[in-house]
């Protein structure tokens, strides 16, 4: 059985992305060895590792975790918009919206490229409701 699955994300630069994540995205520090830090937030972990550690296969040494998109869901999107981006200094490279398909969100960039999409679901169009399956969370 599936005990827990979170995110490693491979950094040129440990604590810049440590700084980020237990600083303005809320996560505490759970453990630092300083090549790799854990961080939880409530029930929600992710980690970061520095892309050059031996742990990594040497053909996969040296790359960021670029491309990432990492969604962070919350209960009001918009006070996350007020503390993030305008009083905390964040830029949105999306600003906040709402999409059909369900989401007010907006997205800034974190170290090595990570996008940190924060999420509330909104009702979504009448066009994307019906894509949605009904299937209960496992």
């Amino acid at each position: 059985m599936l005990r827990s699955s979170y995110p490693v994300l491979a950094t040129a630069d440990v604590p810049a992305a440590r700084a980020f994540w237990s600083g303005p995205m809320g996560f505490s520090v759970v453990f630092d060895s300083g090549w790799y830090v854990s961080l939880r937030h409530g029930r929600h972990e992710l980690a970061v590792l520095d892309r050059d550690h031996p742990t990594i296969p040497a053909g996969y040494r040296g790359r960021a975790a670029g491309g990432l998109l990492v969604n962070l869901e919350v209960d009001d999107v918009d006070a996350e918009w007020e503390r993030l981006v305008v009083r905390g200094g964040l830029t949105a490279v999306l600003p906040l919206r709402d999409e059909d398909f369900g989401q007010r969100h907006f997205i800034v960039e974190g170290p090595d490229g990570v996008l940190v999409d924060v999420i509330t679901e909104i009702a979504p169009s009448a066009e994307f409701a019906a894509a949605f399956t009904g299937a209960p969370p496992s």
